[in-house]
């Protein structure tokens, strides 16, 4: 589909996003199809309340790298606003509970009525039906119902939740993205767009797909930091250090766990033994003994040139400052903002770093006219409080 924006550098080139404001997946699956190449056009309701952490501009990434204006979307011209911008763009993506888009008349039917080629991304947390798709809830929430949060801890303590990455920004903004991807490529043979139903609940369940089959095959019980990846097994744990600090230690095939074994040093029967679960507990107790005798920095470096996969746990400001990172340029300034780069990485067309908008990004005038609006119509619209 041919675009009423100017092309911006990416794999994404060329294509025109509109993203319903929210918090969460929806958000970040704007920033990251934006620094892919996308034209991203964020609709913000006019006379909507503050946000949950309000944060300066140079740090808010839910609005960096997009145009960005505010509809009064409960008016007709509003909602009629939307329908003449959705008739331009390939995708629409938004976050609301189910039947909220309806209400303003803009749901599925009448906006793909008006552009049937458009590809429009829902993301709930449970779906659009069921008996809990009207129900509020967080990552944690998600997790909760989809078994995930469960099996997150040591066996003796209680579910920990993984921040807000794995329902949100997993099971989230990452299905949503290869959901509304997926769809452009069916339409690059039919023509035709579709509707996306993501629901994060059920992207977090996705991600725990392989789990469930190591527990349908009988070698994953379903219970708590007992099993090979939660924390049961003494060669995927973590270990304090002698500084009150940590080492992740993860030698799961034999030769690395031989190699961690000859570095630590354990006992030789550990290692002929080492997936003997009679033998875990002493194992375990055996490791945490000798990693308590060096700080964290010690075993890093004795560690350092080998594949026994010992790591040093570092903080989210210390692994900016890792040399692996800055050989790769993994972390990225973008104005005051120091923060993860652009991923993933494309050789013909590399992403671009999205930063905050300028004028051109925040005028009316200035975004509309970019979709053919002409001024006059654009300033009727700021006149009548349509958009501000």
């Amino acid at each position: 589909m041919s675009t009423p924006v100017p092309a911006r550098s990416g794999p994404l080139s060329g294509l025109v996003v509109i993203e319903m404001a929210g918090l969460g997946p929806v958000p970040l699956a704007g920033l990251m199809l934006s620094e892919m190449g996308a034209e991203v056009l964020r609709i913000e309701r006019a006379g909507s309340g503050q946000p949950l952490m309000a944060l300066p501009e140079e740090y808010d990434l839910d609005r960096h790298g997009r145009s960005i204006l505010r509809v009064d979307l409960k008016c007709p011209e509003g909602a009629e606003l939307l329908l003449s911008l959705a008739e331009k763009a390939d995708m629409l993506i938004e976050g609301f509970r189910p039947g909220a888009m309806e209400r303003l008349g803009l749901g599925p039917d009448p906006v793909l009525a008006r552009n049937p080629a458009l590809i429009y991304g829902r993301m709930t947390g449970f779906g659009q039906d069921g008996p809990l798709a009207g129900r509020a809830g967080h990552d944690i929430t998600y997790l909760a119902y989809s078994g995930v949060l469960h099996a997150i801890g040591s066996e003796e303590g209680r579910p920990v939740p993984p921040l807000n990455l794995v329902a949100d920004y997993g099971g989230g903004a990452m299905m949503l993205i290869a959901g509304v991807l997926a769809a452009l490529f069916q339409r690059s043979r039919s023509g035709k767009g579709q509707v996306i139903d993501a629901a994060m609940v059920e992207g977090a369940s996705m991600l725990a797909a392989p789990v469930h089959a190591l527990m349908a095959a009988g070698l994953w019980r379903d219970a708590r930091g007992v099993n090979l990846l939660d924390s049961g097994a003494p060669f995927y744990d973590t270990y304090e250090t002698d500084d009150g600090r940590h080492v992740a230690v993860g030698c799961l095939e034999p030769r690395f766990f031989a190699e961690f074994a000859r570095l630590l040093p354990l006992d030789e029967h550990f290692v002929r033994d080492q997936f003997d679960k009679a033998l875990w507990p002493e194992m375990s107790a055996t490791i945490a003994a000798r990693v308590k005798r060096k700080t964290r920095d010690d075993w890093a470096a004795l560690f350092a040139d080998t594949d026994a996969c010992v790591a040093p746990v570092l903080s989210f400001q210390e692994a900016k400052e890792h040399p692996h990172n800055r050989a790769r340029g993994a972390f990225v300034k973008a104005g005051r903002l120091d923060r993860p780069a652009p991923a993933p990485r494309f050789s013909q067309t590399p992403s671009t770093l999205a930063t905050k908008p300028d004028e051109h990004d925040l005028r009316p005038v200035m975004v509309l006219r970019r979709f053919g609006f002409a001024q006059g119509e654009v300033e009727a619209l700021v006149k009548s409080g349509v958009i501000g």
